[in-house]
Parts: structure tokens; C-alpha cells; sequence
């Protein structure tokens, strides 16, 4: 049996409804479930460090244009973002790893020096 539900209606600005909208419409949830996501987090994580110890932030600016790209990407691919970023970094470490042990240069590379 599930636990009964109640109501939560308040005010907020515009900008930050629609920017709830949209991250609620890529989870593929129901408002409810989202902000039942939502909240439950936030009372999970409270008096609680924000970053983990062993985790760091990189981060870096990109033109609109390209943002805008790269998040059409994402949505079109069902990607999220950290994860895109994670396989990326991981695939560039793996090919310099291979380069560094004499093993065969990653295909871009071998490409460029084909061209030449």
C-alpha cells in the first residue's frame, strides 16, 4: 500500500518554475515524482558536506551556441551531462595510456599523420 499524498502549492519566480519544468520533462517523471525526488534529496543530503571528499569540479565556459548544441545532443541521445563528460575523460586517458605503452595510436592520430 502506498503512502497517502498531500498538496504543496507555493510561489516561485518564473524563471526558476520553468527551469523545474525542464529538468522535470528530461527525468521523464511526473511533477509529483520530481519533487518528491527533489525535496526527499534535499532533506537527505541536509547538514551533510555538499562536495564528497574524493570528488572535485571541473568546469569550463562554452559559447551559447555551442551549449545549446551539446544539450540537444544530450536530450536527442538520453545522456546526461556528468556522464558524457566521464566517458569522455576516461576514453582520452585510456588512448594516452596506450600511446604511452607503445601500443597502437588512437584513430584519430593515425588519421592526421595518414593526411600528411
Amino acid at each position: 500500500m502506498t503512502e497517502k499524498t498531500k498538496n504543496l502549492c507555493a510561489q516561485i519566480p518564473e524563471s526558476l518554475h520553468a527551469k523545474v519544468r525542464e529538468r522535470q520533462e528530461e527525468s521523464g517523471q511526473t511533477l509529483g515524482q520530481y519533487m518528491t525526488e527533489l525535496i526527499t534529496k534535499f532533506y537527505e543530503q541536509e547538514g551533510k558536506p555538499t562536495m564528497k571528499e574524493n570528488q572535485r569540479t571541473v568546469a569550463f565556459q562554452v559559447s551559447t551556441e555551442l551549449f545549446d548544441q551539446f544539450k540537444d545532443y544530450l536530450k536527442r541521445k538520453g545522456i546526461k551531462q556528468n556522464a558524457f563528460f566521464l566517458d569522455c575523460i576516461r576514453q582520452a586517458l585510456e588512448e594516452a595510456e596506450q600511446t604511452a605503452n607503445g601500443e597502437s595510436e588512437p584513430e584519430a592520430e593515425q588519421e592526421t599523420e595518414q593526411a600528411m
